[in-house]
């Protein structure tokens, strides 16, 4: 394995490593607090371990036919695709329950707040590190992934922006709001990945 493809791999364990990690406190803070945001966000970052996990699979695998890597990229970018669908549809309708008062308002989440902070600072780390490594590699696939990173990116401001108004005001309803307002960059990825 050379050396770039080398970087790769570490640089995508190191996603992995902390994707899980945000996973487990995501989803353990947003289910505590009853945040929308909180657990769209945890549920995205399983999205991304699975790509994660599919580009792994992909930088340490040889294959013997370009036809056997093509369909399995195929399969994969296919199964990303329906996840993010699928998280769209749990976002509507988890958001829309809370809104209607069918679910618990959601309350202060501190943990959710430094959490968000922190991925914004590693994703944005991660996603030029992985970007020039996909160039230098001509790699798609460590492209498409290094894009998802950016995505979840751009996810945190409006997460932040919900959790943040909710503890400082007390605007529970800001943290449905926010998840919903998620959804569209949702199904565009959605799309992407399954376009692509």
């Amino acid at each position: 394995m050379n050396s770039l493809k080398r970087q790769a791999l570490i640089f995508v364990w190191i996603g992995e490593i902390w994707n899980a990690m945000e996973v487990i406190i995501a989803l353990w803070s947003g289910i505590g607090t009853g945040s929308v945001a909180l657990i769209a966000f945890g549920l995205d970052s399983v999205i991304e371990l699975f790509a994660g996990a599919v580009l792994i699979w992909r930088l340490q695998s040889s294959w013997k036919e370009k036809k056997d890597e093509v369909i399995a990229e195929k399969r994969a970018k296919i199964l990303v695709s329906i996840s993010f669908f699928v998280l769209a549809g749990y976002v509507l309708l988890h958001a829309g329950a809370t809104l209607m008062g069918i679910f618990p308002e959601p309350k202060t989440s501190m943990i959710g707040i430094v959490l968000v902070i922190a991925s914004a600072i590693i994703m944005t780390f991660l996603y030029f590190r992985k970007t020039s490594l996909a160039k230098q590699l001509n790699s798609p696939s460590l492209k498409s992934e290094a894009k998802q990173a950016l995505f979840c990116d751009l996810q945190d401001l409006p997460v932040l922006i919900g959790l943040g108004a909710n503890a400082l005001f007390g605007w529970w309803w800001a943290d449905p709001l926010v998840a919903l307002a998620l959804i569209p960059f949702i199904i565009k990825e959605g799309r992407e990945a399954f376009e692509e």
